[in-house]
């Protein structure tokens, strides 16, 4: 059973949805948890040259947005990370899909069209600047978004199917669901766009929010 992804009030909700038996020919129950990502996590690692990178980790009073893409005033690249703790998630649960919603608030230039990716990664907090390298943090998975973000995007959710990456991280018996977006990089794009991560009164409705619905 297919669950679309629902924006709720309250962090890892349980729900268990009703109408799905349980044995003989009927699907499994399906039980539906919900995670914002963890505000004092997230952050953005900015490759400033060949050898230099800025680490913003933590949201707070003045820092609101993590941002990931290139920067058409200076020609940076920006990957922006999301943490979301797996708590609500038994480690013998099968996965039936899970989703990932982002807020973008803002896209440079406003008739920009990125290719984007999002990457399954595991690594120790806090962040350093190596993380940004995928070499030296390499990806477990990976999926597009399709189609690309573009000016339609802006100030919307953007939701994006994760199932793939999430059964990799039950596979492996991950505690946190650990995400690098980035621009899906060919030929560069000059194109950066900004994901909403407030820690006021807005993030229950703006916060990224992962939804898995697993059986068992």
């Amino acid at each position: 059973m297919k669950i679309k992804p629902l924006r709720m009030v309250a962090a890892a909700l349980l729900v268990v949805v009703a109408g799905c038996g349980g044995g003989g020919d009927n699907p499994p129950d399906i039980t539906q948890t919900q995670i914002f990502s963890d505000s004092g996590y997230d952050g953005d690692i900015e490759q400033t040259g060949p050898d230099s990178a800025v680490v913003t980790q933590g949201m707070g009073p003045q820092v609101q947005q993590v941002f990931a893409g290139i920067d058409p005033a200076s020609g940076d690249e920006f990957r922006a990370f999301l943490h979301f703790p797996l708590d609500t998630v038994p480690g013998k649960a099968h996965i039936d899909s899970a989703f990932l919603e982002i807020y973008v608030d803002d896209i440079q230039p406003t008739n920009a069209v990125i290719p984007v990716r999002i990457e399954l990664v595991s690594f120790q907090q806090p962040m350093v600047a190596t993380d940004f390298d995928r070499t030296a943090q390499p990806a477990i998975a990976y999926t597009t978004l399709s189609p690309r973000l573009g000016p339609s995007d802006q100030g919307k959710y953007v939701p994006i199917d994760v199932t793939d990456l999430m059964n990799q991280a039950q596979r492996l018996g991950l505690a946190d669901f650990q995400v690098r977006i980035m621009e899906d990089l060919g030929p560069p794009i000059e194109g950066l766009f900004t994901i909403d991560d407030s820690t006021g009164s807005n993030r229950p409705s703006l916060a990224p929010l992962l939804t898995v619905n697993y059986y068992f």
